[in-house]
């Protein structure tokens, strides 16, 4: 059985990566493959408790929920325009046709696979000036090579060793935001170290931020065997992907934190091995 909260079939995948990356008959096409083996897909079925679903008589489950909670940043000026949006939540709302239409100069804050694809987005919202802010140096960043080719042939310019500032506002409009400029070098450890050189003022539109996605496992209880580590990301065995409480796995970014699809397919795979083996008694 997979229990999906949203009324259409891959739901996270068709609001949060971009059609022109995740064609819409390509992400159909595969998940009939899937059905047609027999799986039973029960959409709007959102689970509050992981509790309860083990109660069901699973013989074992597999949690694939995504980092579906997009980070903020809170500067000066923040909650004083519309003009700020979250990446992820951004580009669900792009997918689902409510946002059309976005300012010709747009900052796109942070460096990884989200923010590529909001800097691509944007440029097909009417973007012209687009600008991906990365606060390291190039070699830092987390988005995936072929990611960032595709964006800067795209003439999206990238701007390394800026870190937010503020928000600027004139006349209660977003009109820019000031950054400081690092520079960086290593010290006799061969660890990374910033200092600032110098400000500057950069005009935008609107801003996106993309610098990162939090987990929300608010419905794991917290007494039925499954640990959690410093920062509540479940605590799992990287060959197995099985938890700490026997016939529960994870995958994806709800394993391991953000990284991109082709990892997340891959993580299935291997918990469908797992799990073969647990429903058949033997060691996983």
């Amino acid at each position: 059985v997979i229990f999906e909260q949203f009324d259409i079939p891959g739901g996270l995948m068709r609001t949060n990566i971009p059609a022109f990356r995740l064609p819409e008959m390509v992400l159909n096409d595969e998940i009939n493959m899937i059905l047609e083996m027999g799986v039973d897909l029960r959409l709007g079925h959102q689970i509050n408790s992981m509790s309860s679903l083990l109660a069901d008589e699973f013989d074992a489950v597999f949690v694939g929920t995504g980092a579906p909670r997009g980070k903020d940043l809170e500067l000066p000026g923040r909650g004083d325009s519309e003009r700020i949006h979250i990446g992820i939540d951004w580009l669900e709302s792009v997918a689902f046709e409510h946002t059309k239409t976005i300012g010709e100069k747009v900052l796109i804050i942070g460096v990884g696979n989200t923010a590529m694809d909001c800097c691509r987005t944007s440029l097909r919202l009417g973007g012209k000036d687009v600008k991906v802010i990365a606060r390291k140096p190039r070699g830092y960043f987390k988005a995936s090579d072929w990611e960032l080719e595709d964006a800067e042939e795209e003439q999206v310019e990238i701007v390394v060793n800026h870190s937010p500032r503020e928000f600027v506002l004139e006349n209660d409009k977003l009109i820019g935001m000031c950054f400081d400029r690092l520079h960086y070098s290593h010290d006799a450890s061969g660890k990374l170290s910033s200092e600032i050189v110098g400000e500057e003022f950069l005009p935008c539109d609107d801003v996106i931020l993309a610098i990162g996605q939090e987990n929300a496992f608010t419905w794991i209880e917290r007494d039925i065997g499954i640990d959690f580590d410093e920062w509540g990301m479940p605590v799992i065995d990287k060959t197995t992907y099985q938890s700490t409480l026997k016939g529960v796995f994870f995958g994806g970014d709800a394993a391991f934190g953000p990284e991109n699809i082709i990892w997340a397919v891959e993580h299935g795979h291997q918990s469908a091995i797992s799990i073969h083996r647990h429903c058949s008694n033997q060691p996983v």
